[in-house]
C-alpha cells in the first residue's frame, strides 16, 4: 500500500513497507486472512479426534483449517468464535537460544484468531490475532487486540517544551530528520497540515481489525500483550506489559523486549531492544536503539544506535550515537545530531521555572555533559558542537556559540563578573583533546548498525567549519584587549567569562582547523584531477568553479582566508606539516593519561597500553604517513608540469 506525501525535503517516504506488510490482512472477504481461500471446514472425524484430545468449541462449524491440517498436534484447548488453524506436523519451533517446542496448539484459549502453519501455541490465551507461520506463543497470559487499534501510530509526542508547541505525531517508520522538521517548522502551516493528513491516512491504514504476530517471532513468559503489531523475528520474553505498539523486525535485524520490560503506546524499529526492567511510554525508538537497566523513556524520540540505560529521558528528541549509560536525567531536549554523552548524575532538566515546565534545551552535535552537571534552561548550544560541560559545573540559561569549547568552573573570581558565570575555553577540544574527536569519528563508523539512515561522522565538515569561522571572527573582532571578556563584549560567549589567553588560543586553534580542512580539500581535488588525467592549472585552481560542492566550500574559504595566495605546492607542503601535528596532538592527548596514571598507580603501565599502542593513535599516525607519501608523489608530478 503506497502512502504519498509531497514534501519538498523528501524526508517522508512515499511507500511504507510496514503498511505493505499489513495489506494482505485487509482481505476481509476471503475465507482466511492468512491463507485466503485455501481453507476448509473440519470433518466430523477431525472434530471427534480433536474432542478426544481434550479440545472444546462452542461451535465447531466456525473453525476452519488450512490444507494439510491434522488434529494430531492440538490438545487441551478451547476455541471460541471464528478461528482458522494451520497445519501442524510437530516440527520443532525455536523458543529461545536453548529451547525448542513442537509445533501445534496445547493447553490454550483461542478466540476469533488465526494460527499459521507450524506455529507453537502453548499455555496461552489469544483473542483476535493473526499469528503467522512458525511463530511461537508460550506462557502468555493474554494476547489480545481490539478491533479499532492503529498499533500506537498517530500518538502525539510532545518533545522539547512539555507544555506543548513542538508536538510530533508518531508513525512506525519515523526518522530523526523528519521529526526535527515537524517540531521546528511550527510556522509552516501548509507543511504541518500535509503532515497531519499523512498521519491520518497512515493510522487509518493500520486499522486492520486484528493484531498480528509475524513469522519467526517468539512470545513467552509475558502476562499481557495487547493491541500490538509484532514484526518478524521479534522476541518478547518475560516482559511486564506490551500494549498499543508497532514493533518492526526482520531476520537480519531482530527486536528484543525482555526481562521485565514495560512498553506502551510506542513504535519500535528494526534491531532495537528494550530489556532489564526498562520502561518506554509514548515514544519512538528508531533503528538499533536500546533502553535497558531500568532506563526510562517517555514522550521521546530516540535516534539510531543510541542506548539509554539507568537514567531517564522525557519529552526529548535524541539523535544517533548518544551515550547514556548511567543514572542521569535528560528532559525537554532537542538533540537531533546526537553523537554526544550524558555522564552519571547529569541533570539536563531544569525546565521548570516554578511557573510551568515550559523551557527547553537545544544541544549541539557531540556535546558532552560531564558527571554531576546541572544545566539550567532555556539553553541553546546548537552552534557549539563537540563542546564539553566539565564535571560538577552548573550552567546558567544561555546561548553559547563557540564550537569545540570547554565550559568549566572559573580558576579565579573576577570583579564585576557575576559569581555564577563559568569560564569558557573556545576551541579547547581542538588543542587539548583532539584524541577524543578522532576516537569518536572511528567509533561511530565502527558501531553503526543502522541500514536506513546515512550518517556523516566527520566532526569537521562544512556547516561546522562555518560555525568556527563565525566564532573565530568574533574572537578576532575585539578592538581593545582586556584581561577578560563576557558576552557583552563578545557575542555568543553565553553566561561565561573568557580570558585574553583563552581568546588568543581559541583563535589559533580555529585558524589551524579551518586551514587543515581547506588543505585536505585541495589535496583531494588535485588527486582527483591527476586520476582523471587532467592538467592542473596553477592559476585557476582556486578560482575555477566546479560541480564538487565540498571542494567549492573549501575553495571559497581558501580565497577568503588568503590561502590561495600560496601556490598549490606550498599549500600541500603545509598540509604535510599539519597532518603530522594532528598525529602528534592525538598522541600527546592520549599520553596525558599515561603520565597521570603512572603517578597514581604503580601498575598503571601494565594494565593500560601506552599511547604508542593505542588503536586510534596508530590509525591517525598511519593516515598522516599515507598523506605525506601521496603528497610527495603529487609534488614530483607538479614539478614536471
Amino acid at each position: 500500500m503506497a502512502i504519498e506525501f509531497n514534501d519538498a525535503n523528501g524526508s517522508i517516504p512515499k511507500n511504507s513497507d510496514f503498511l505493505k506488510s499489513l495489506n494482505p490482512f485487509l482481505k476481509a472477504r476471503s475465507k482466511s486472512r492468512l491463507f485466503g481461500a485455501a481453507v476448509r471446514p473440519l470433518t466430523k472425524k477431525e472434530i471427534k479426534s480433536l474432542e478426544s484430545n481434550g479440545n472444546h468449541a462452542r461451535d465447531w462449524k466456525k473453525i476452519s483449517v488450512h490444507t494439510g491440517f491434522t488434529p494430531d498436534c492440538v490438545f487441551d484447548t478451547m476455541f471460541h468464535g471464528a478461528c482458522v488453524l494451520g497445519a501442524f506436523n510437530g516440527k520443532e519451533v525455536l523458543a529461545g537460544a536453548s529451547m525448542v517446542l513442537p509445533s501445534g496448539i496445547y493447553k490454550s484459549i483461542i478466540i476469533d484468531s488465526e494460527v499459521g502453519d507450524n506455529c507453537c501455541i502453548c499455555n496461552s490465551a489469544i483473542s483476535n490475532y493473526l499469528i503467522n507461520d512458525t511463530a511461537l506463543v508460550h506462557n502468555v497470559g493474554s494476547l489480545s487486540c481490539s478491533r479499532s487499534t492503529s498499533f500506537g501510530n498517530g500518538r502525539e509526542i510532545i518533545v522539547g517544551i512539555e507544555t506543548g508547541g513542538r508536538e510530533v505525531l508518531s508513525f512506525a517508520e519515523m526518522t530523526i530528520p523528519l521529526a526535527i522538521e515537524v517540531c521546528s517548522r511550527r510556522k509552516d502551516a501548509s507543511f504541518l497540515s500535509a503532515y497531519k493528513n499523512f498521519i491520518e491516512r497512515y493510522t487509518s491504514s493500520c486499522e486492520i481489525g486484528s493484531g498480528v504476530v509475524e513469522r519467526g517471532s517468539v512470545l513467552a513468559q509475558t502476562d499481557n500483550i495487547e493491541d500490538t503489531y509484532i514484526g518478524k523475528n521479534t522476541t518478547i520474553n518475560g516482559a511486564t506489559l506490551v500494549k498499543n505498539c508497532t514493533i518492526l523486525g526482520s531476520a537480519e535485524e531482530p527486536v528484543e523486549i525482555s526481562a521485565g520490560a514495560y512498553i506502551r503506546n510506542s513504535c519500535v524499529q528494526w534491531g532495537c531492544s528494550v530489556t532489564s526492567m526498562a520502561m518506554v511510554d509514548d515514544s519512538i525508538l528508531t533503528e538499533h536503539s536500546s533502553v535497558r537497566s531500568h532506563g526510562k523513556v517517555s514522550m521521546s524520540i530516540i535516534g539510531p544506535n543510541t542506548g539509554i540505560a539507568a537514567g531517564e529521558v522525557t519529552a526529548s528528541l535524541v539523535g544517533p550515537f548518544i551515550g547514556f549509560h548511567h543514572q542521569a536525567l535528560l528532559i525537554a531536549a532537542l538533540w537531533p545530531e546526537g553523537k554526544g554523552n550524558v555522564g552519571y548524575g547529569a541533570n539536563v532538566g531544569s525546565n521548570h521555572t516554578s511557573r510551568a515546565p515550559d523551557q527547553e534545551i537545544q544541544c549541539g552535535e557531540g556535546m558532552f555533559f560531564g558527571l554531576g552537571t546541572s544545566i539550567k534552561f532555556p539553553s541553546d548550544f546548537t552552534r557549539a558542537p563537540y563542546s564539553i560541560i566539565a564535571t560538577g559545573v552548573t550552567t546558567l540559561p544561555q546561548r553559547m556559540e563557540f564550537p569545540f569549547s570547554l565550559i568549566n568552573t572559573p580558576s579565579d573570581r573576577v570583579l564585576n563578573v557575576p559569581p555564577a558565570y563559568n569560564e569558557i575555553f573556545p576551541g579547547w577540544v581542538l588543542y587539548e583533546n583532539i584524541y577524543a574527536l578522532k576516537r569518536n569519528e572511528a567509533k561511530f563508523m565502527d558501531r553503526n548498525k543502522a541500514r536506513r539512515t546515512v550518517f556523516n561522522t566527520d566532526a569537521v565538515r562544512p556547516e561546522i567549519v562555518d560555525m568556527m569561522i563565525v566564532a573565530r571572527n568574533r574572537l578576532k573582532g575585539v578592538k581593545n584587549e582586556n584581561a577578560f571578556y563576557t558576552d557583552s563584549k563578545i557575542p555568543g560567549l553565553g553566561k561565561n567569562l573568557l580570558t585574553e589567553k583563552s581568546r588568543k588560543r581559541g583563535i589559533a586553534s580555529y585558524d589551524v582547523c579551518i586551514e587543515h580542512y581547506c588543505l585536505r580539500g585541495l589535496f583531494r581535488y588535485v588527486t582527483d584531477q591527476f586520476k582523471k588525467g587532467k592538467k592542473i592549472a596553477f592559476a585557476s585552481a582556486f578560482t575555477l568553479a566546479t560541480a564538487d560542492t565540498l571542494w567549492e566550500h573549501q575553495r571559497k574559504i581558501m580565497v577568503q582566508e588568503n590561502f590561495a595566495a600560496l601556490s598549490i605546492k606550498e599549500n600541500l607542503t603545509r598540509l604535510i606539516y599539519l597532518e603530522e601535528q594532528v598525529a602528534l596532538n592525538v598522541h600527546n592527548a592520549k599520553g596525558k593519561d599515561d603520565v597521570r596514571g603512572a603517578k597514581i598507580f604503580p601498575d598503571y603501565g601494565t594494565l593500560h597500553p601506552p599511547a604508542d599502542q593505542d588503536a586510534c593513535v596508530k590509525e591517525v599516525r598511519l593516515n598522516a604517513e599515507k598523506v605525506k607519501k601521496e603528497i610527495t608523489i603529487i609534488l614530483k608530478k607538479l614539478e614536471s608540469l
